[in-house]
């Protein structure tokens, strides 16, 4: 079983590397954070923080709207795709179970983000412990956000994989998952908000609000790592939020892992139901 799980894992990760979608992430990701670090760390010196610590604060907000969109992009044509090439038929005639080949679809797109991440990333911190503006602190930072970025990529590659297993033509599949990432990035914070300003009594910022931050993966991330942060007050914004939560905001965390899970077991009961 695990054989066939890695030979599926590590025929995406090649073609991740031939379709230059590594590259491309790693150019992406690094081009956005060189420039916050550059340009948006000014304000460590009146706060007493350090350029990483402000750094992170403004990749962990970056991050909830790049890493959502990179992990759909990888996603979507994952069954779609193989249904249009002709392949998935090929595939199913194998021993393999369609729960392990989506599985080591899930790890081969994982291993992609993880690495792009890295080097998108880790380039930026080791610039900035270069210039003398990064310490230990920073570097853990660095490795939380890594992390939690790459559980976020994971909800929404397991998204990717339902809308790639609803339908069988590719370009349908591509269109469903900018909309999935318009909804959940853009539409429902803009909701949450007009609902704190309709919000006259106080009743929905104290008992809805923080259950729908956990409700929203990307809201979730965000709130955990500005959270996690000594000097989230400072450069976060959340953390008057993270203080007025009837739960830890390491829940949060817990939250992306059942999200995640919940929705690639979704994904696989959908896969089951095609017919190649």
């Amino acid at each position: 079983m695990f054989q066939r799980i890695l030979t599926v894992a590590h025929q995406e990760i090649r073609i991740g590397l031939r379709n230059r979608w590594i590259l491309l992430s790693v150019v992406i990701l690094s081009a956005f954070s060189l420039a916050l670090a550059l340009l948006g760390s000014a304000p460590a010196g009146t706060l007493d923080v350090s350029r990483m610590t402000i750094t992170v604060a403004s990749l962990s907000s970056l991050s909830v709207y790049l890493v959502p969109l990179i992990a759909l992009l990888l996603a979507f044509d994952a069954v779609a795709g193989e249904i249009e090439r002709g392949t998935l038929l090929l595939i199913f005639s194998s021993p393999m179970t369609r729960g392990e080949f989506l599985l080591g679809k899930a790890i081969g797109h994982l291993c992609v983000l993880l690495l792009a991440l890295t080097l998108g990333y880790g380039s930026t911190a080791v610039l900035l412990a270069a210039t003398g503006g990064g310490d230990t602190g920073g570097f853990i930072d660095f490795a939380r956000l890594i992390g939690t970025s790459t559980l976020l990529g994971l909800a929404f590659l397991s998204l990717g994989y339902i809308v790639s297993s609803l339908v069988r033509q590719v370009t349908t599949a591509a269109a469903m998952a900018i909309g999935i990432w318009l909804v959940l990035i853009v539409l429902y914070d803009l909701a949450l908000l007009g609902a704190l300003v309709a919000d006259s009594e106080g009743f929905f910022a104290s008992s809805v609000f923080p259950f729908a931050l956990l409700a929203n993966p990307a809201d979730a991330f965000r709130l955990f790592n500005l959270a996690a942060l000594d000097a989230n007050a400072m450069v976060g914004g959340m953390a008057g939020v993270a203080e007025s939560l009837p739960f830890p905001p390491v829940v949060a965390l817990f939250s992306i892992f059942a999200f995640a899970g919940l929705a690639l077991s979704c994904a696989v009961v959908l896969l089951k139901r095609v017919s190649p």
